[in-house]
């Protein structure tokens, strides 16, 4: 775990959502291959061919952005697939609950947590997986609010989804930190904004989130 430069006054913690709740390698190689799979077919291209096509591509795109990568759906966006259709792909191929199961310490940490803090989270999946996903956790009732790709629109990095979650918050950007597993991704983006920022490895990082923030029993 890593922490970056916390507000002085924390009110709200926006987590990402995938290898950030959970820790399944499996899920995460599904998540990309499957769409990946379908992509290739609709091009007439093989598996490989189109992994290697998405490789060069994030590679010539981090070669424009300071080795930065960008996310699936802004890569699909490029290959012709919109984000709403990336959304009907994601809510058609991802079934969570072929791979997840109930997670009691992560219940317990965000019982403690949702008693001190404000939590939304922002996901690159659609709302509707993502609620499938935090249901089959057990932690579905802690996060009254989701921005999910079909909430806004636009995809993990960019401000809009992580300003729209601290506004269904009543928070601003400086009351806030973001929790996620890529600083690309997750956190470049809420630190300019002047949010705080925690980089995870996964569900083994967030059960520590109370100790650090110093509200653990």
């Amino acid at each position: 775990m890593t922490c970056y430069k916390f507000p002085r006054e924390i009110r709200g913690i926006i987590f990402d959502m995938d290898s950030t709740l959970y820790t399944s390698e499996e899920y995460n190689r599904f998540q990309y291959e499957a769409p990946v799979k379908k992509l290739a077919l609709l091009k007439g291209l093989s598996f490989d061919d189109m992994d290697a096509q998405i490789e060069a591509y994030q590679d010539e795109w981090a070669g424009t952005h300071e080795g930065k990568r960008t996310s699936m759906g802004n890569v699909f966006a490029a290959f012709g697939i919109p984000i709403k259709e990336s959304v009907l792909w994601r809510e058609e191929l991802l079934d969570p609950s072929r791979f997840l199961s109930e997670d009691p310490r992560l219940q317990k940490t965000l019982k403690i947590l949702v008693q001190n803090f404000s939590v939304s989270i922002v996901t690159n999946n659609p709302v509707s997986v993502a609620r499938k996903t935090l249901a089959v956790l057990g932690v579905e009732q802690f996060f009254g609010h989701i921005i999910g790709l079909d909430t806004t629109g636009i995809s993990k990095p960019h401000p809009e989804p992580f300003l729209k979650a601290a506004r269904e918050m009543n928070l601003s950007p400086e009351q806030c930190i973001s929790v996620g597993d890529r600083y690309d991704i997750d956190l470049a983006i809420p630190l300019s904004l002047g949010m705080g920022g925690v980089l995870v490895k996964g569900a083994e990082d967030v059960y520590e989130l109370p100790r650090v923030l110093g509200i653990g029993e």
